[in-house]
């Protein structure tokens, strides 16, 4: 796969989340969406929705460069030396 691919399959799965976390809401009461759906908190959303795949994409950075997930799967940590 390719580098350009994984980064659009990191943006896209953060998106879902974010969109997944400001869905949630909608199951607590009504009277408590008004304050969970606060300028603020919307606000905050919208700045995760540009920063959080930013973030994403750097924690994932080794599976995107390189196509390996996290430590045990590249052969180095603690899985390989058992």
């Amino acid at each position: 796969m390719d580098v350009a691919a994984r980064v659009v399959i990191t943006w896209i799965a953060t998106w879902v989340a974010l969109v997944a976390l400001l869905l949630c809401p909608l199951l607590l009461p009504d009277q408590w969406q008004y304050y969970v759906y606060s300028p603020a908190s919307v606000g905050l959303w919208m700045l995760s929705m540009l920063g959080g795949p930013v973030v994403a994409c750097a924690v994932n950075w080794r599976w995107i460069r390189q196509g390996v997930w996290r430590a045990g799967a590249g052969g180095s940590g603690w899985a390989s030396r058992r």
